[in-house]
């Protein structure tokens, strides 16, 4: 058998594994790891993985704005940090503030207290110049 014929053997065996492969590992709920390397990406994650609590007065501006927590998983799922605003280092706690992208039909932008990796909505607000 020529080496042509089998690069050509292996590359479809391989292909056909690959294939299944995807196939399997999507259908089993299992999340594949991704590259969230840039903060932004690295911030959202942690929220989202270790989840959050609404202060009081996050729960009263979600009903104000007749939002519900579904609306703050999108938030922390394609929002992006203002780190302009953030203060990641402030003792104990950091500060960090998220908005929403301009394509969502309601833009808001909620503020996060992190104590020890427990997140803690403290204020959820209609985006002002969007």
């Amino acid at each position: 058998m020529r080496v042509l014929h089998r690069t050509g053997y292996y590359l479809g065996g391989f292909s056909i594994g690959l294939v299944l492969l995807a196939f399997f590992v999507k259908g089993s709920g299992v999340e594949l790891p991704s590259c969230d390397y840039m903060p932004n990406a690295r911030v959202l994650k942690t929220i989202r993985n270790n989840g959050y609590t609404l202060s009081e007065n996050a729960e009263q501006q979600l009903k104000a704005l007749q939002l519900d927590t579904t609306d703050l998983n999108i938030l922390f799922l394609e929002g992006e940090v203002d780190f302009d605003k953030s203060d990641t280092r402030r003792e104990p706690c950091g500060f960090y503030s998220i908005y929403s992208q301009k394509s969502v039909e309601l833009p808001i932008t909620a503020s996060l207290e992190n104590c020890d990796e427990k997140f803690t909505v403290l204020n959820i607000e209609k985006k002002i110049g969007s």
